[in-house]
């Protein structure tokens, strides 16, 4: 039986994904000892060819990209000239063309076209003929080798540096670095807990029978999302977000790069050392309601007073209901909360 979000929440962002193949806490119990394959090709797909098309991209982001290697992937962020998180995408470059996969409905391509000027870059908006999937699972690398994909390196991130770093701590390189080969007709991108891979759209029911998994929805990939504490645009941010707030500087910013939009606020931010708020894992005690909080549901202290906000809330096979919250910097572990009706204990 296959649930699609759009039948349970037809106002969704993931409306056009798949909430589960008939059991949920399967599928979690699935990507967590196994692999599965979720179907995110809701996701835009943008790509970006040119000659200058690193160079570029390096001068509007917050990613250190005109090295970037052909057959690597990495983050990035577009951000308000104020600091605050715009656009976030994943990136691949295959040696002729960037791809960029984003958020549903995301803007970001009217950004790029907006900022072309006289630069030798094309960017087009080319979801109708890709799709992105992505297996996610201990048994990743061993599901790609059986379907021919050769090994692919682990990811490669780099730490943050300590506030006042000195010149130098950060290499002339992308914060992170993800493995990528040809494949499917597309290319595999290794990323964090698995891997994703873009490829024809028309092409995913054939991608899929070589790979030879399970089938996973999208709750139980954001479950394990939530597990992990890997925030998503549009969930854990708000029109004020800093990048260090939702925990994206170690993948999507480079701190020694040149300027860019909102690169002020960046490294203000990092050398003050303590930026105003925190991405947090809540427990939710699911006494009072089974109902999840929705996004943007206010987080309160014992006192009342808003201290944050929920940003997405899943039942996990082995947490219960958990969900990430963005929340001022001062709460801290242990702190019970109230979101809605429950109540939540804030784990660090």
């Amino acid at each position: 039986m296959t649930v699609a979000v759009s039948a349970l929440d037809p106002a969704s962002v993931d409306a056009g994904a798949t909430a589960h193949y008939g059991d949920p806490v399967r599928e979690q119990r699935l990507l967590t000892d196994a692999a599965g394959l979720v179907d995110r090709s809701h996701r835009g797909v943008l790509a970006v060819p040119g000659a200058d098309r690193l160079s570029w991209l390096h001068s509007l982001t917050t990613q250190h990209l005109e090295r970037l290697a052909p057959m690597t992937g990495t983050e990035l962020l577009v951000l308000s000239p104020h600091g605050h998180v715009e656009h976030h995408a994943g990136v691949l470059d295959d040696g002729t063309t960037t791809w960029l996969d984003v958020e549903p409905g995301s803007d970001l391509l009217g950004y790029l076209q907006r900022m072309v000027f006289m630069m030798r870059v094309e960017p087009a908006d080319v979801t109708a003929e890709w799709a992105l999937l992505s297996l996610v699972g201990p048994d990743t690398d061993a599901v790609l080798a059986a379907a021919g994909v050769p090994p692919l390196a682990a990811p490669d991130v780099l730490p943050v540096p300590d506030a006042k770093f000195a010149t130098g701590t950060v290499g002339a390189r992308p914060t992170a670095m993800y493995a990528a080969a040809p494949a499917f007709g597309g290319w595999v991108r290794r990323v964090p807990g698995g891997a994703d891979l873009l490829v024809p759209r028309a092409s995913v029911d054939e991608v899929a029978a070589a790979l030879g998994v399970p089938w996973a929805g999208i709750w139980a990939f954001e479950a394990m999302r939530v597990e992990a504490r890997r925030p998503r645009l549009g969930f854990e941010t708000d029109h004020r977000t800093l990048p260090a707030e939702a925990g994206w500087t170690a993948p999507g910013v480079h701190l020694e790069k040149g300027c860019y939009r909102g690169q002020e606020t960046v490294a203000r931010v990092h050398h003050l050392g303590r930026p105003p708020r925190k991405l947090v894992l809540l427990h939710l005690d699911g006494v009072t309601t089974d109902d999840l909080p929705a996004p943007q549901t206010p987080v309160l202290n014992a006192d009342g007073r808003t201290v944050g906000f929920v940003g997405t809330a899943v039942r996990h096979h082995e947490l219960g209901q958990v969900a990430l919250a963005l929340v001022k910097q001062n709460v801290a572990a242990g702190t019970v909360l109230h979101v809605g009706p429950s109540t939540a204990q804030v784990d660090l």
